[in-house]
């Protein structure tokens, strides 16, 4: 009777103790699990993506200090800052803020923001104080990835910026650099974002940014120059200077504008292509599609020519100089200097001007030829310039020159040529002053004296004659041969050796022989320096 109580108490204890198994205790650690695991989740979930940038150098960068920049907003920062495996360059590791991903693609840059002065203008000085930061210039643009190569300089136009991009052709840099302006009118409009060669490497291709609403103003005909430093032009009118502002003078710049003569055209298109002109004036010439080319042989001093040089008649430019240099000729033994000449026939204006363009295209020579054998026209040097001492190539009518015709020298037609002016000046002062260096002036004294005594003796024999003559006649004769005699010691005063006129001719003579060389010597150093009119004749001076 007492077990059965006992037995149902032990049951009742282990009902219980099955029970205490599910303590509030165990609750603790599941709360704890659920919430490490939402913040793991939610860790990975807002995590952002991690990607590589490329730099030649980590000038500025620390792991875990240096962000990156949008706009002044982190959305990135530095993890690591690694060399490349040739240890050429770094690879620096950062992490991106989540929502990111759509603006990392191949087209997006990213560079490091320094203090910069460039193009006239600074940038980057908020750096100073609070150390360098890596910019971006994310697009959507392109196909995602995680690695870059970041940009040595940061770009001048952003993605998004209003305005479009224009390719300019041109043979040298010049002083253009990044951030160079780009000026419509002298208003800044633009800016230069940069430039490389070409793959053949004969000419550079620069790369500019007009902003709107200006871009609307680049035409199709539109043309662009280079406008760095000073333009300077001295004509009829003075002395002319042409700039476009004071930044342009010292870092460059470039200019733009659409000639006022031809239509305005449809608007440029993004990337489209220009030629980059020299200078304004350069703009202003007309473009011509018919060049014939022609050869000058000439066997006197080219110095002061140059390839560029233009072919004048009357005044007014029918080419330029394209080639020149110096050869010799094995059959006649010597020198000479051929000169290759560009003609542009559209410069002449014709009345029968479809005929005369046929003539030009078709048959070059048949017209010139005419003239040259016909009307004298001749080719020579002339000096363009007294300041720089360049020579131009005019073509003249000469009405007495020798019988020439058209010859052919290679694949050339061959212009006769002339002497120069100053070469034929300088050979007409050389002859002068040798015939007057052939004149013995002192036997032309002697013999004028000789000449005298012989007169003198044939008076005295004149006067033995008079004495067999009548009297009535010989006191008139004898009067006269006096009267001769005294002219003759007279002349002889005047014309002897010692006498004063033939001292004066003789100085005058020498005098003159003096001025020729001295001519001449002028004559020479003009030829070796023009530029000697104005400033005056160059001294050596020992080192």
């Amino acid at each position: 009777m007492i077990e059965g109580p006992r037995l149902e108490q032990h049951a009742a204890v282990a009902q219980s103790r099955g029970k205490r198994r599910f303590s509030i205790i165990w609750i603790v650690p599941l709360v704890a699990l659920a919430i490490g695991g939402w913040l793991a989740f939610k860790a990975i979930s807002e995590k952002g993506p991690v990607v590589t940038i490329t730099f030649a150098s980590a000038d500025g960068l620390e792991a875990g200090k240096t962000k990156i920049k949008f706009k002044d907003v982190e959305i990135g920062q530095v993890e690591n800052v690694n060399l490349t495996d040739d240890a050429t360059k770094v690879v620096v590791t950062a992490k991106m803020v989540k929502g990111s991903e759509p603006y990392l693609t191949d087209q997006t840059k990213f560079w490091v923001v320094r203090p910069r002065i460039s193009g006239g203008s600074v940038s980057g000085l908020g750096t100073v104080f609070s150390g360098a930061y890596i910019g971006i210039d994310g697009s959507k643009q392109g196909k995602a990835t995680r690695s870059f190569t970041g940009l040595e300089t940061p770009p001048l136009v952003t993605v998004g910026q209003p305005g479009r991009h224009f390719v300019l052709q041109a043979e040298t840099l010049g002083s253009l650099d990044i951030g160079s302006p780009v000026y419509y009118r002298q208003i800044q409009v633009g800016q230069v974002v940069g430039f490389h060669l070409n793959q053949d490497g004969k000419s550079v291709e620069i790369k500019i940014f007009v902003e709107a609403p200006h871009h609307i103003r680049v035409m199709e005909n539109t043309r662009f120059w280079n406008a760095s430093g000073i333009d300077l032009t001295l004509n009829a009118q003075g002395l002319r200077v042409d700039t476009q502002s004071m930044i342009s003078i010292l870092s460059g710049g470039i200019a733009f504008e659409t000639p006022k003569e031809s239509a305005p055209g449809d608007e440029a298109a993004e990337n489209s292509s220009f030629y980059l002109y020299a200078d304004h004036n350069a703009i202003l010439e007309k473009k011509y599609t018919i060049r014939n080319y022609y050869a000058l042989l000439f066997d006197e001093s080219v110095r002061g020519l140059s390839v560029g040089a233009p072919v004048e008649l009357y005044g007014i430019k029918l080419g330029e100089v394209v080639d020149l240099k110096l050869e010799f000729d094995l059959d006649r033994k010597k020198f000479f200097v051929p000169v290759i000449v560009a003609l542009e026939p559209e410069r002449v204006s014709a009345a029968q001007k479809e005929e005369a363009l046929e003539i030009a295209e078709h048959h070059p020579g048949v017209f010139l030829k005419d003239l040259v054998e016909r009307q004298g026209l001749r080719a020579q040097l002339q000096s363009g310039n007294l300041l720089t001492g360049q020579l131009m190539v005019n073509l003249v009518f000469v009405t007495d020159a020798p019988k020439a015709s058209l010859t052919k020298w290679k694949d050339f037609i061959v212009v006769p040529t002339i002497p120069g002016s100053f070469q034929r000046l300088q050979e007409s002062l050389n002859k002068i002053v040798s015939n007057l260096e052939k004149i013995q002036f002192d036997q032309i004294g002697g013999q004028l004296q000789q000449t005298l005594k012989e007169v003198q003796t044939a008076v005295a024999e004149i006067g033995g004659l008079t004495q067999t003559l009548n009297r009535e006649t010989a006191p008139k004769i004898q009067a006269t041969l006096a009267e001769l005699q005294k002219t003759m010691v007279e002349v002889q005063r005047g014309l002897g050796q010692d006498s004063p006129l033939n001292y004066t001719a003789t100085k005058t003579l020498d005098e003159l022989a003096l001025t020729l060389r001295t001519i001449k010597e002028f004559v020479d150093t003009l030829d070796r320096q023009p530029q000697a009119l104005i400033f005056g004749k160059e001294t050596k001076t020992d080192e």
